[in-house]
């Protein structure tokens, strides 16, 4: 799914908003702690929430696609703080993909 309809996009915001930011991205940025988190997640759940606590919007918008680009997944949705990124898992585990579990 590399570009998302309409209805693709709204049937995945629909799924985050109730998910909470799994992954908390600092002043420091992209650490490799940090890297490794948002991995973990996308793996496990497929659709996660990030919160990015930078002031500046375009500079939080710079590190949103940094990371997306860096971890191949898709921004589904970013409001003020908070990106809601989707990667598609190669076995989506059902106990744990937000999207099986919806």
């Amino acid at each position: 799914m590399s570009k998302f309809s309409a209805s693709d996009k709204k049937h995945l915001r629909s799924i985050g908003h109730k998910l909470s930011p799994v992954v908390m991205i600092g002043d420091r940025g992209l650490s490799e702690g940090v890297n490794t988190e948002i991995e973990r997640a996308l793996d496990d759940h497929e659709l996660i929430k990030v919160k990015v606590n930078i002031a500046e919007p375009t500079e939080r918008r710079a590190l949103i696609d940094q990371f997306c680009a860096a971890h191949k997944a898709h921004l589904v949705q970013a409001i003020g703080k908070i990106a809601l990124i989707y990667r598609p898992a190669k076995k989506p585990n059902p106990k744990l993909s937000n999207l099986l579990r919806a």
